[in-house]
């Protein structure tokens, strides 16, 4: 969850794999430790992206990775499709080990993606992406 920010949080989904914390423009993940993270088990998050989305509403994904999980890089194609509306894709890592997979992760992106180190940098990154959109 983010502390200390001016964007509305709108709700809280924990599931099996993680917890979802969804905001006006854009849902972060925090995905549980050990956790095979596919489009098959994503399902369920995708029924709450298209209920606070939709179609219209341009969001951004931020990865919060605070645990070690094994994310199908390929899963971003299959995804991709359901939301037209997805601006951004931004990955917090906290060592440099998972810095370097979620920059390769990257080439599997059809949308703008950045790697940070702080989920206070990712949001000023999206903050500025969507003024483009």
């Amino acid at each position: 969850m983010i502390q200390n920010s001016t964007h509305k949080l709108i709700n809280t989904h924990v599931l099996d794999i993680g917890s979802f914390y969804f905001y006006d423009n854009f849902m972060v993940s925090e995905v549980n430790a050990d956790v095979t993270f596919n489009f098959e088990k994503a399902t369920k998050l995708f029924h709450f992206v298209r209920e606070y989305y939709g179609n219209d509403i341009p969001f951004v994904y931020i990865a919060n990775r605070i645990n070690s999980y094994t994310f199908e890089p390929t899963s971003h194609f299959k995804s991709s499709t359901l939301f037209p509306n997805l601006k951004g894709y931004a990955v917090v890592t906290y060592n440099p080990i998972n810095s370097k997979i979620a920059r390769m992760e990257q080439s599997f992106l059809s949308v703008p993606s950045k790697v940070f180190n702080s989920i206070k940098d990712a949001i000023l990154w999206i903050d500025e992406l969507l003024i483009e959109h």
